[in-house]
């Protein structure tokens, strides 16, 4: 894993949350916010953190964040301190900036100014969470864009034994396995001779019509 540089705006719920993985995942993590009780919670979890306010060119000039790989901006609920911040990021140069959406409206501002990522954390858990409780197979979710949807589901007895070639996804379901983690190992790309066991975990690609009609019709 690349050791990348983040500067996280923003320390309530997610970003707290978010900068201490990331600190966690080995990478250097400068947590920015104007709670001065909030820095002081996060002072000894992350590499550095900073009391100030990120809507002000200037400190953020003097943080440095020109230099860092990725900018995130958690800010919770003031939506023209999160706008402001994000252009600035993009302004000064920040390779990568993401941003935490609260509204539509917001996001398409934050699309608007350039930001490169846009995130809406509540609702992408709770689209996850919802696709696990009604799809017994399904461990995780991750919606790629507006058409498409990557997710891992386990191998069911059902078609425990069958090759892929038998199973034929692409043809029947028009979805795609791309990878297969096994016990003891990972088969990236596998091949149409590659078998399937129970408790394998399919990683597959396709849309989220496909790939609910490929768990529902083919697994369970």
């Amino acid at each position: 894993m690349a050791f990348i540089q983040y500067a996280v705006i923003g320390l309530g719920r997610f970003g707290s949350s978010l900068s201490q993985e990331l600190t966690q995942l080995g990478h250097e993590v400068l947590g920015i916010d104007r709670d001065e009780e909030k820095v002081d919670e996060m002072s000894d979890k992350l590499t550095h953190t900073v009391v100030a306010d990120a809507t002000d060119e200037e400190v953020l000039r003097s943080l440095g964040v020109r230099n860092f790989d990725c900018a995130v901006v958690a800010i919770g609920d003031n939506i023209q301190a999160s706008i402001m911040a994000a252009i600035l990021l993009k302004e000064l140069g920040v390779k990568t900036v993401v941003a935490k959406a609260l509204t539509d409206q917001h996001a398409k501002v934050l699309e608007k100014i350039g930001v490169d990522r846009i995130i809406f954390p509540e609702r992408d858990m709770g689209v996850r969470v919802a696709h696990q409780l009604v799809s017994p197979n399904l461990l995780d979710y991750i919606e790629l864009s507006k058409n498409y949807t990557i997710a891992e589901l386990v191998v069911s007895r059902r078609i425990s034994g069958l090759t892929l070639k038998e199973l034929d996804p692409r043809a029947k379901y028009g979805c795609s396995i791309v990878a297969i983690n096994k016990t003891d190992d990972v088969i990236i790309a596998p091949t149409a001779e590659d078998v399937l066991h129970e408790k394998d975990v399919m990683v597959v690609i396709g849309t989220k019509e496909q790939i609910d009609t490929f768990e529902s019709r083919a697994i369970r």
